[in-house]
């Protein structure tokens, strides 16, 4: 394992400065009004509770009631006043800061300049300077206003900024916490006056804020996932992590291989991904004047799109599988992307498969098999924007009785708002507590209808004046139990109610089985709702959480449920604060604190999950952006008319099946069938109930599944795709299942004659992944 490995004389000394040098923690936010000057101050208060010497300098308020009320009795170092343009400036009083010498200082504006004569240009290296004198620092930056990504927001947004921190200043500090806020809540904020939106107003366009959003989730994410990978290195783990998708494209010198990499694009694209592609060349054969054109457009493209490229040499075709399942493994790839075979099956045994051979050396990788159909419908491959012409104008079409129903009982209906975290303890419901005080502050009647605070001194103190609606009681199996009483909330009508735990299951004989199906009754009332949940609950995660923590998690919601809501925010927390919490007693009783640390809450698993929440919540962001602006998702256009179908079995694999499957179409915006063939005439009965718990899982996702019946194994693979061309499916997904030497014998495979006869559809093979141990989650 790497946490053995003895320590190189640099890293030592590195070790060494650290422990002379402060710690730097930066709040980020998509824009002005974030709250990220409201949650440095909040931490500041925190640690002087804690004993701990902080003061700030350099700090705007621009007078927001909660964060002016976060100032409390903080100690404040004066800060050195200029005017530019006009405007009033603060720079840090360094001189001032290093006589005081705290332990913490607050300080606001990462990325701002100083004033001409200053001991340093930058804020930053201000900052840098009170490290190196051992001054911790808390402080905070806009998404925008980091190298690289300001280029991004001004192709996105058209803002400009001037004064930038560099791309790297997320690596050098200790902690990076993210401030999520939906663009209805910085728009309320604005309306309120609690935003200056007056200096640069396109900012505060709603398409804009949710760009920048997505920005800013998907830059914190990859940068979690680089502590996530080198974690992994120094715990000697190989493979996919189960979080970050990474997409190899293997591609010749040939005019397919322009359109195997725009496939490949596009799916890292639609699933948030990193490309890469790579090309095997013989190391003593010159390449073709046609094929170094090739290369040449190639290397171009690959450069055009911000692919990684890379030309490996191969001696013989038969040892390509092997290399390129190995070169995945070594990158962490998730999925491999390559063009049909065009052998027939005496060509395939003569010069051998490279198929075959693909799919029997990638164990943990997926293999995407891509549509030979261009000589037939042309360059299908890019996407497409969504057509418009021919669509009559609706503005002026009568709606019918039905509709008029509808979009009524869509104007009664409630808002729906769900703070999500990636685990337990991150603070979701001190953050609902929080907006509901806010609210009531504002003369809106907030009541609180189910409160879980796991015994959290802090959380509990967060309840206020915030008036409690009872539990409602009921008996099961001898024990007096409690649930979410939906009645009396509907009978005391308020404007608003705090539901926790959104993924629990009501106890048996409740009027709905799960607490998501009362908040509909509650919002269909005309009550606002704000409710909680971890990542984990989503259903189409639950095989990504198990492979990741080994845990399966057994209260889920579906998906559509997260889709549903008005707003989603995430509550953001690094893992190493995440730990604190626990070992401090404030998530779990102290006596199971140990074993928490040891499974569920260890370093790898809290870094993974994080990653998935930012990752799941950025989709989210993407997707409410494409439903405003049909042009404008920054994922890019979808391919017109997909459909997908997935070919299951009755194997433990066939879930995780649905939820690829389900996950898949949802990102390409795509119809979706699930396929059971059964090879016998009749069904016993045991088989039955575990169709029916498939068939269950395909209709919660939102898919149509379909049982066929076949007279032999044999005939399962066409049926499968006589079943894909009826409904004409554009994607096939399948699974490899592990097979004993006797089985390969006698019973023939199902995946070959499909890549065999399917090749005018992409067909994704999943990757049968061996989990090292399940258990239910504690």
């Amino acid at each position: 394992m790497g946490s053995f490995r003895r320590k190189t004389p640099e890293e030592i000394l590195y070790s060494i400065s650290k422990l002379h040098r402060g710690r730097l923690k930066i709040y980020i936010g998509a824009v002005s009004g974030s709250g990220k000057t409201y949650h440095m101050l909040q931490e500041g208060q925190h640690l002087k509770q804690q004993g701990i010497d902080v003061v700030i300098c350099a700090v705007s308020t621009r007078q927001r009631p909660e964060t002016v009320e976060q100032l409390g009795d903080l100690e404040r170092v004066p800060s050195i006043h200029w005017i530019k343009d006009g405007m009033e400036r603060k720079d840090l009083n360094l001189e001032a800061l290093v006589k005081r010498n705290p332990e913490v200082v607050l300080v606001d504006g990462l990325a701002h300049r100083n004033r001409e004569g200053a001991q340093f240009p930058t804020r930053l290296d201000d900052i840098q300077f009170l490290l190196n004198h051992g001054i911790s620092v808390i402080t905070t930056v806009n998404v925008y206003e980091l190298d690289g990504a300001t280029e991004l927001a001004r192709k996105w947004t058209g803002v400009v900024v001037e004064e930038t921190v560099p791309a790297n200043t997320l690596e050098m500090a200790d902690e990076v916490q993210l401030i999520d806020v939906s663009p209805e809540t910085i728009l309320k904020r604005l309306e309120e006056g609690h935003v200056n939106g007056d200096s640069s107003p396109m900012l505060f366009e709603r398409s804009n804020i949710g760009k920048l959003r997505e920005l800013a989730l998907r830059l914190v994410a990859e940068d979690v996932n680089d502590s996530h990978e080198k974690y992994r290195m120094e715990q000697g783990l190989t493979g996919p992590s189960g979080v970050a998708e990474r997409i190899l494209v293997s591609a010749q010198y040939h005019w397919n291989g322009s359109i195997h990499v725009r496939r490949g694009q596009q799916i890292a694209k639609r699933l948030g991904g990193d490309l890469m592609i790579v090309t095997f060349v013989h190391p003593k054969k010159m390449l073709s004047r046609e094929a170094t054109a090739f290369k040449r457009s190639l290397l171009k493209l690959a450069d055009q799109i911000g692919a990684k490229f890379e030309e490996l040499t191969l001696a013989s075709r038969r040892k390509l599988p092997g290399m390129l399942a190995r070169y995945a493994t070594l990158h962490q790839v998730t999925r491999i992307v390559l063009g049909h075979s065009k052998l027939n099956r005496w060509q395939e045994l003569w010069r051998g498969s490279i198929t075959n051979g693909i799919l029997k050396k990638s164990r943990h990788t997926d293999i995407y098999f891509v549509a030979d159909r261009a000589e037939k419908e042309g360059e299908r491959i890019l996407p497409t924007k969504m057509l418009t012409e021919g669509r009559s104008d609706d503005r002026y079409r009568r709606l019918s009785d039905q509709e008029v129903e509808r979009k009524i009982g869509e104007i009664r209906r409630g808002r729906f708002k769900v703070l999500i975290g990636a685990a337990p303890g991150v603070g979701k419901t001190y953050a609902m507590l929080r907006e509901g005080n806010d609210l009531q502050k504002k003369g809106i009647d907030v009541v609180i209808g189910l409160l879980e605070t796991h015994g959290r001194k802090e959380t509990l103190a967060k309840v206020g004046s915030l008036q409690t609606i009872p539990r409602a009681k009921l008996e099961y199996r001898g024990a007096n139990l409690e649930e979410l009483d939906v009645q009396s909330i509907i009978r005391r009508n308020p404007e608003v109610v705090l539901v926790d735990e959104l993924a629990h299951t009501n106890v048996p004989g409740s009027k709905n089985k799960k607490r998501f199906e009362d908040i509909v009754d509650i919002l269909n009332a005309g009550i606002s709702v704000i409710s909680t949940m971890n990542v984990q609950h989503l259903e189409s995660l639950n095989d990504a959480v198990e492979q990741i923590t080994g845990v399966r998690v057994r209260e889920t919601l579906p998906d559509h449920v997260l889709r549903m809501a008005d707003e989603v925010e995430l509550i953001d927390v690094d893992p190493k604060t995440l730990q604190q919490r626990m070992r401090e007693g404030k998530i779990y009783a102290l006596d199971k604190v140990d074993q928490a640390l040891n499974h569920f809450f260890r370093t790898g698993n809290l870094i993974a999950l994080r990653e998935l929440a930012l990752r799941e919540i950025a989709d989210d962001v993407d997707e409410r952006l494409e439903a405003w602006e049909r042009n404008d998702s920054l994922r890019g256009p979808w391919r017109k008319q997909e459909t997908v179908f997935v070919g299951v079995t009755l194997s433990t694999n066939a879930e995780r099946l649905i939820r690829r499957g389900f996950r898949i179409a949802y990102r390409l915006k795509a119809d979706w069938v699930v396929t059971y063939v059964h090879d016998h005439a009749e069904v016993a009965d045991e088989l039955k109930k575990r169709i029916k718990v498939l068939e269950d899982l395909t209709a919660r996702l939102g898919g149509k599944f379909m049982m066929l019946f076949a007279r032999s194994r044999r005939q399962i693979p066409y049926l499968l795709l006589n079943k894909a061309n009826d409904i004409q499916s554009t994607q096939m997904i399948v699974g490899q299942s592990k097979r004993t030497l006797w089985e390969k014998i006698w019973k023939r495979s199902v995946i070959r004659p499909i890549l065999r006869y399917g090749r005018h559809m992409d067909v994704l093979v999943i990757a049968d992944i061996e989990a090292c141990y399940y258990q239910d989650e504690g």
